[in-house]
């Protein structure tokens, strides 16, 4: 059924206005963002489609790529919803900045799930933290799979003192799926605390990324 065809009470912009955002389901928020379908498809099919592989976390993970193979899916709105995911990214990364990270731990797994879940290649990251948890940054020092790509730790304690950072979250991300940590993940993050010691920064946490799930090695008790 198109927007127009259905009570203005029913309508998705309207619904939202008089009851809240909160009281659309994924498809009608979406459906508001991309406001028209295409012929033979309505704006509501098309956000079925778009949300169908893996939902709203799914969906975030969207790149320019993958949105140009959807039927229907101009330019225009390619553009919209990328900027709408960069903000949403944003949105965690301040919140990070703003507040003691491991308050929240859930929060710096969906963080780090945004920016690597949806890479096609293994990433190494290191989340850098103030003396009280708070993000500092974020950087992307190593990409291939671990086991073909020396992550150095030279460079990761270089980029610490840098940041003048009191500790690190290490992230990678499995692009097969499964956040299971190999024995070389353990190897690399023992490595690396050993290194990171020397110069009294901590290492709080590895997380390991994949689609639509995250590992913490530290609440594993691998630590």
């Amino acid at each position: 059924m198109r927007i127009q065809d259905l009570p203005a009470d029913a309508r998705p912009r309207e619904k939202l206005l008089a009851r809240g955002p909160q009281a659309l389901s994924d498809v009608e928020l979406l459906a508001i963002l991309l406001r028209t379908g295409m012929a033979g498809k309505t704006v509501f099919q098309l956000s079925e489609e778009l949300l169908a592989p893996d939902g709203i976390a799914g969906l975030l993970k969207a790149t320019t790529t993958s949105l140009k193979k959807v039927k229907g899916l101009g330019p225009a709105k390619q553009a919209e919803l990328l900027a709408v995911f960069e903000l949403a990214r944003r949105a965690l990364s301040q919140r990070l900045k703003e507040r003691t990270a491991f308050e929240t731990p859930d929060v710096v797994k969906q963080y780090l799930q945004l920016q690597l879940a949806h890479k096609n290649q293994e990433v190494f990251a290191v989340l850098f933290l103030d003396s009280q948890n708070r993000m500092l940054a974020l950087e992307e020092m190593f990409q291939g799979t671990l086991s073909q790509t020396s992550v150095y730790p030279r460079e990761v304690v270089l980029r610490a003192l840098h940041h003048q950072a009191a500790a690190v979250v290490l992230s990678h991300n499995h692009p097969s799926g499964s956040v299971q940590p190999s024995r070389a993940d353990e190897h690399l993050t023992q490595t690396l605390k050993a290194s990171l010691a020397l110069v009294d920064v901590r290492v709080l946490d590895h997380i390991i990324v994949g689609q639509g799930q995250a590992l913490s090695m530290a609440e594993q008790g691998w630590m």
